[in-house]
């Protein structure tokens, strides 16, 4: 499969294929080489590590849901 690099260095996956990694917006992809070529792995937040977070949040706060954030859009200058 070929995917084209865009002047900004830029690359479109097919939907087809970040399904069957189950890459979702707001995941990375992660490049590690391997022999002949990369190989692309997705990389998720690790929900666990937010845990020492829990404490600084006041107990009146709505509960976040991170499925609910990823469909959600935003503008374009909120993206890093």
């Amino acid at each position: 499969m070929l995917v084209k690099i865009t002047a900004k260095r830029q690359v479109t996956f097919p939907a087809r294929i970040l399904d069957a990694m189950g890459a979702k917006p707001g995941d990375y992809l992660e490049v590690c080489p391997a022999p002949g070529g990369f190989l692309l792995k997705p990389r998720r937040i690790d929900e666990s590590r937010l845990a020492p977070l829990k404490e600084l949040i006041p107990a009146d706060h709505p509960a976040f849901n991170i499925s609910d954030f990823r469909e959600d859009t935003y503008a374009a200058a909120l993206r890093d």
